[in-house]
């Protein structure tokens, strides 16, 4: 394995409420060597920078809803003050997805945010699902906004499973992206596309989270991805870090032991 892996902290989000510190040095001892945020649960920048240097994590990234930057840019603030280096547009509510009015505020509040991520010395990213691989005009929406907004103020955070779930080989998609995807998602699955996907990523409660055999997020390593290939793209594409994310757990495992299983799998490799 020759990168850096971080584990994207929504992973553990119930871990991470219960006791914040203590997490963290769990995701230390499983071997991860950095973090990715899912929220601060009321802990301050101070704090958690603080944290992270004495548990010896890297804080490389933060998701942050898409509408709260926009609507609160001091938030990315906190995340400089924390040492991110990365924040990132994690997710779209369906009114701002391709197809829509808003999805045209998507890309202008892009080019806005990496304005402002740059000034404090980060990164704005976007982390992609599967709708963005709808096609406006006979081009997927994902590449238009990334040929819309200038890679200095955006660079891709390709999730690897939804590239795959939208049609697309994601090694081929990797390397796509050369020189603009530092980060890059590694997510396992098995199954195909379902209605209930979102409901599984807890966007929906109310939606059915019985996979019913058609999708499950799995460990690293354990579902249908080719890693190997993925990895020597990211290598070749000139990635920094490899950062793990499983939205549900499987298998009969707890978040922490789905991510430990996933950084043992990259690790053997």
């Amino acid at each position: 394995m020759d990168f850096p892996i971080a584990l994207q902290l929504f992973t553990v989000r119930d871990d991470m409420k219960n006791d914040f510190e203590g997490t963290l040095k769990t995701v230390k001892a499983l071997g991860y060597d950095g973090v990715e945020f899912a929220g601060l649960f009321g802990k301050t920048s101070a704090q958690v920078k603080k944290m992270c240097e004495e548990i010896g994590l890297v804080p490389i990234s933060a998701h942050i809803p898409f509408v709260d930057m926009i609507k609160h840019t001091d938030i990315l603030n906190t995340y400089a003050e924390i040492g991110c280096k990365y924040v990132v547009i994690p997710y779209l509510t369906e009114e701002y997805r391709p197809g829509e009015d808003k999805f045209a505020e998507v890309i202008e509040g892009a080019k806005m945010l990496g304005e402002k991520a740059k000034s404090l010395g980060m990164m704005l990213c976007y982390h992609n699902h599967d709708f963005e691989f709808t096609k406006i005009n006979g081009e997927y929406a994902l590449d238009i906004l990334y040929n819309e907004v200038s890679a200095d103020l955006l660079q891709t955070e390709l999730d690897t499973c939804w590239v795959n779930i939208g049609g697309e080989e994601p090694a081929a998609y990797i390397r796509k992206y050369s020189g603009r995807c530092e980060v890059v998602h590694l997510k396992d699955f098995v199954g195909g596309k379902a209605e209930n996907m979102y409901g599984l990523i807890g966007i929906d409660e109310n939606e059915k989270k019985d996979t019913g055999g058609k999708f499950e997020f799995r460990p690293v390593g354990y579902g249908v991805q080719n890693f190997p290939g993925i990895l020597e793209a990211a290598k070749d594409a000139g990635a920094l870090w490899m950062v793990v994310e499983q939205d549900q757990p499987s298998m009969d495992k707890t978040p922490i032991e789905c991510a430990e299983m996933s950084i043992n799998y990259l690790k053997s490799l």
